[in-house]
């Protein structure tokens, strides 16, 4: 199913390449078009990203991008020792690029093993629904990633731990 949002973008970015890149027309997403989009949004869009991203001492801080009637797309900023606790995206396919800095994620998908990753400048990774994760800043450096989640506005579950994901 569908969202009847035809687009909304961010008006600092709103520009002709994120509009293209974005294909309001397209109903949902695969992990690895995800991918590919939040990989091309951070290489490409680098600049007016950095323009428009916020830290916040006290809580993470979020701005949404862009959103249609099959993708939302996020830009998040992570301050050392700023994380997630560990969730899904309630059935979404997802993808996260690091536009800035480093993270690491702990995730698992039903069933199977909890996995660490560190997620270095430029590292991009897509995702089915299911899966669960803990994304955290473990340096000392600021860090800003780009996400993006089809089918958009699915509300996300949150765990006590990974272990919970079932």
């Amino acid at each position: 199913m569908t969202l009847a949002i035809d687009l909304d973008v961010h008006p600092d970015l709103d520009l002709p390449l994120l509009r293209d890149l974005i294909q309001p027309e397209r109903p949902l997403w695969t992990p690895s078009q995800l991918r590919d989009l939040t990989r091309t949004v951070a290489t490409e869009l680098t600049t007016p990203l950095l323009q428009v991203l916020q830290f916040d001492q006290q809580q993470r801080w979020w701005a949404r991008l862009a959103l249609t009637g099959g993708v939302e797309l996020w830009l998040l900023s992570w301050l050392p020792g700023q994380g997630t606790e560990p969730h899904d995206h309630g059935g979404a396919a997802g993808s996260f690029t690091v536009l800035k800095g480093r993270l690491n994620e702990d995730y698992r998908y039903p069933g199977g093993p909890i996995r660490t990753m560190r997620r270095d400048l430029g590292d991009a990774v897509g995702f089915s629904g299911g899966r669960a994760h803990q994304v955290r800043n473990v340096g000392d450096s600021p860090a800003a990633s780009v996400h993006a989640y089809s089918p958009p506005l699915l509300p996300t579950r949150e765990y006590a731990s990974l272990e919970d994901v079932k």
